[in-house]
């Protein structure tokens, strides 16, 4: 089920369960992975896409191994706040996941997610050619990150 509001999410998580952070793009999907408590994001890979059968097959598999109790999705808003194409196609791409699994959905703003990965990686010292091969589970790291403390101050 699809959670816009993130309290709502958190309600319907799983007892000791991790979660996993999603930054979809048009030609690959970036995964991250929460502790079964909910501290800590760690970016695992990124899934270069194809059909959306294919690609849900593969998160499945991934969502099977980790035990993965919910999924966030990174919402890429326009910087005014407004939703452009990427945003619905995200939402598209949640509606679509949402009929293969019974695992919870929330979104999270992703705005500046991949500018924060970028510096990080240049930061420590990571080539360009290396930077591409990690940008995006970076990024769902961030955006995952970003959910977890969120949460954490909503459990307060």
């Amino acid at each position: 089920m699809i959670h816009e509001n993130l309290a709502e999410f958190a309600a319907a998580l799983p007892q000791g369960r991790a979660l996993a952070g999603l930054d979809l793009g048009d030609k690959t999907i970036g995964v991250a992975v929460s502790d079964r408590s909910l501290s800590v994001a760690t970016p695992l890979e990124t899934l270069r896409r194809s059909k959306f059968s294919a690609d849900a097959a593969k998160l499945g598999e991934i969502f099977a191994k980790r035990e993965i109790g919910g999924l966030i999705l990174g919402l890429p808003l326009n910087m005014d706040g407004s939703e452009g194409p990427r945003a619905q196609s995200t939402r598209a791409f949640a509606r679509n996941l949402a009929r293969l699994t019974d695992l919870p959905i929330g979104y999270w703003d992703e705005r500046l997610s991949t500018v924060a990965a970028e510096r990080a990686l240049l930061e420590a010292d990571t080539s360009r050619a290396r930077r591409r091969e990690l940008i995006d589970h970076v990024a769902a790291g961030y955006i995952l990150q970003g959910a977890l403390d969120r949460l954490a101050h909503l459990r307060r």
